[in-house]
């Protein structure tokens, strides 16, 4: 399989069409090797529009390309900010925050796909991204009374999946000007949703396109009916 074509092709036809016209995100994505974070039974599907699975589990999956480089896009993310994520999966979202940010935290609630992304990630030479096994939601409610460094204050927090509803308890982790992604709602259609926080009490939220994800394990789940 000639890789360099299929990834050309993959940002020309999938990703620019879908309003990913970034340059520094396009480059991004020529020079970080998706290949390398696909499980060796997927590769020749790692340019391919589609989820590709991870393991055994449902859910567990990498995201299609063009829904990766649109959140990156839309979070703008710079040198100097400190970025969470939540949804390690095999590394690449990390992979990808980790050469536009100055340090990613990212949970994995897995512990055998937390040591892909370890391992995918020191292969890459990426030595600001730092795997943490662990519920993010319980690691974050934690934290948020210790020392932890994963309490934040952060610059930009991914869901790398899917919620029914974004945590308060996420929000007030970022930095006044801070964003957080996440795709919000039910299927079949959820929304790619972006929160800033604008003001000490106060968010923007901004709702641009739609897609599906799996869900994110241990997220709130409310009804999605009214009586």
């Amino acid at each position: 399989m000639n890789y360099e074509q299929a990834r050309f092709n993959m940002i020309e036809q999938q990703i620019r069409p879908w309003e990913v016209l970034d340059n520094q995100v396009l480059s991004l994505l020529a020079v970080v090797k998706r290949e390398d974070f696909v499980p060796a039974a997927h590769k020749a599907l790692a340019f391919v529009d589609m989820e590709i699975p991870l393991g055994a589990k449902p859910g567990q999956c990498m995201l299609a390309p063009k829904v990766e480089a649109r959140i990156l896009q839309e979070l703008a993310v710079q040198k100097h900010e400190k970025v969470l994520e939540i949804g390690a999966g095999s590394g690449y979202m990390a992979a990808l925050l980790a050469h536009r940010a100055q340090q990613v935290i990212t949970m994995e609630i897995d512990p055998g796909l937390a040591q892909t992304a370890r391992d995918n990630l020191q292969r890459a030479g990426l030595y600001n991204a730092e795997v943490r096994t662990g519920d993010g939601t319980a690691k974050i409610a934690q934290a948020v009374s210790s020392s932890d460094p994963l309490r934040g204050p952060f610059d930009v927090i991914v869901l790398s999946g899917s919620v029914a509803e974004v945590p308060a308890s996420l929000l007030s982790l970022l930095k006044v000007g801070g964003r957080l992604s996440a795709i919000v709602g039910f299927e079949p259609m959820m929304r790619a949703t972006l929160v800033t926080r604008v003001a000490e009490d106060a968010w923007r939220t901004t709702q641009a396109w739609d897609t599906v994800a799996p869900r994110l394990l241990n997220f709130p789940e409310p009804s999605k009916f009214s009586f």
